[in-house]
């Protein structure tokens, strides 16, 4: 993993001065899918990988105008197409104009990612590995925004939208642990450069049966191994910095990595106590080649 994560970054380097790197690329350098990358990157640094080129454009840019390079050639060699517009950028980033580096000699930089593994710890992760037979998630799906963080307000009303009939179809078809309603998302199709793109996002249920009306989305998966991490505590915050935790801590240090299928999730509120919860993360993988 962390070798997939150093040839991505130095891949990064050697192409700053291009628009996008294609997703293949991510997969053939990191051994994992384009989003489930973006989402390691992010858990590990705290950034987007649009944040993290970004930063390093400008400080290479902040570099060549201190070598003395004209801004226009500068602003254009980085992929912005106007001068304002690398500028403005600039500016928001560094706090000074583009013409101040060479007029001042001010400078700030923001250096190359290299990731190594560092020891932490004492706070023990809860998980265990299934093997599961071939199923299928059944449920209701839409395309939604791709975000990291906070809630996302299109899945919020595709749970709102599911009806009766839906709902009853789906309870009648579960019949494979988690017996519960599950949350997944698959076929990301974001872009490298821009944190823009769709994905898709799935409430439903884990089914071994292939008859489904056309109320509901079936979505095949093959046998296989899954990570599932238990946990419990506040909701949402346990549950979100124990996905943090899984692609920060366990998936580096593990002889598993993930592999491109579906994750999916589900929460159990408790009665008892507000805002507080019982959940579980499902993350496919298979043994480190």
């Amino acid at each position: 993993m962390l070798e997939g994560l150093n040839r991505v970054i130095d891949y990064i380097e050697e192409h700053l001065t291009e628009e996008a790197l294609p997703p293949e690329v991510i997969a053939e350098c990191a051994g994992v899918s384009d989003y489930h990358f973006r989402k390691i990157f992010f858990y590990l640094t705290g950034m987007t990988l649009n944040e993290y080129i970004k930063n390093r454009k400008l400080s290479e840019a902040n570099q060549d105008l201190l070598r003395g390079e004209k801004v226009t050639d500068v602003a254009f060699k980085y992929g912005y197409r106007s001068i304002d517009g690398f500028t403005r950028a600039f500016k928001k980033w560094s706090g000074f104009l583009p013409s101040d580096v060479a007029k001042k000699g001010t400078s700030k930089s923001f250096p190359k990612l290299s990731f190594i593994i560092t020891v932490k710890g004492g706070i023990p992760m809860e998980y265990r590995i299934e093997e599961k037979p071939a199923f299928n998630l059944v449920g209701v799906s839409k395309r939604v925004p791709m975000q990291f963080e906070g809630v996302n307000n299109e899945i919020v009303k595709l749970a709102m939208s599911i009806t009766d009939e839906q709902k009853n179809e789906m309870h009648a078809l579960q019949d494979i642990e988690p017996y519960e309603i599950v949350n997944a998302s698959y076929d990301a199709d974001a872009k490298f450069l821009k944190e823009e793109g769709e994905l898709t996002h799935l409430i439903g249920v884990l089914t071994t049966k292939n008859e489904v009306s056309e109320r509901l989305e079936k979505v095949p998966l093959a046998a296989g191994t899954w990570a599932v991490f238990p946990n419990e505590g506040p909701f949402p915050a346990t549950l979100q910095n124990t996905m943090a935790r899984i692609y920060s801590e366990w998936l580096p240090s593990s002889d598993y990595e993930v592999i491109d299928a579906p994750t999916f999730s589900f929460t159990k509120m408790d009665e008892q106590k507000k805002d507080y919860a019982y959940s579980e993360i499902w993350i496919p993988v298979r043994k480190k080649r």
